[in-house]
């Protein structure tokens, strides 16, 4: 996957360079250059395919040129040992508990998802890095765990 800044659409890195280098140069954030089509695998899904199946063929689909498939799923398997709860509010609607990591916040699934993905990566070069955050919120204990 090749991503984008968002101010200067002709700068074009990987997702592993976006993800190390957080932001772009000019100051703008990363996004995808361009989304995969992931609609037949979206309609391939059960009500009983795992979370851990879903985000696994998911991060297959995006980093399919980064990462193999067992690597996306080694990923995921460690990033998610906790899963988000899909309650029924009736018929047609649907709430979404984004709350069940360990720091019982919705950033645990992207700080928890990037760490790892961030590990991933520098396993296969044999290396390791240290990650400090500051913050006055539950971000930096999102990051932590």
């Amino acid at each position: 996957m090749n991503c984008i800044s968002t101010r200067e659409t002709n700068h074009r890195v990987s997702f592993r360079q976006a993800l190390f280098q957080g932001l772009a140069p000019d100051g703008g954030l990363y996004i995808p250059e361009q989304m995969p089509d992931l609609h037949e695998l979206f309609l391939s899904f059960t009500p009983e395919s795992s979370f851990i199946d879903i985000a696994s063929q998911v991060t297959q689909g995006l980093l399919a040129g980064e990462l193999t498939g067992e690597q996306c799923a080694r990923l995921c398997r460690k990033a998610f040992p906790f899963s988000p709860k899909l309650l029924s509010l009736g018929e047609q609607h649907r709430i979404l508990e984004l709350f069940h990591g360990p720091s019982c916040a919705f950033k645990d699934f992207g700080a928890s998802f990037l760490a790892n993905a961030m590990e991933t990566f520098l396993e296969q070069e044999h290396r390791r890095a240290v990650i400090l955050t500051a913050t006055s919120g539950d971000t930096g204990s999102a990051v932590a765990q």
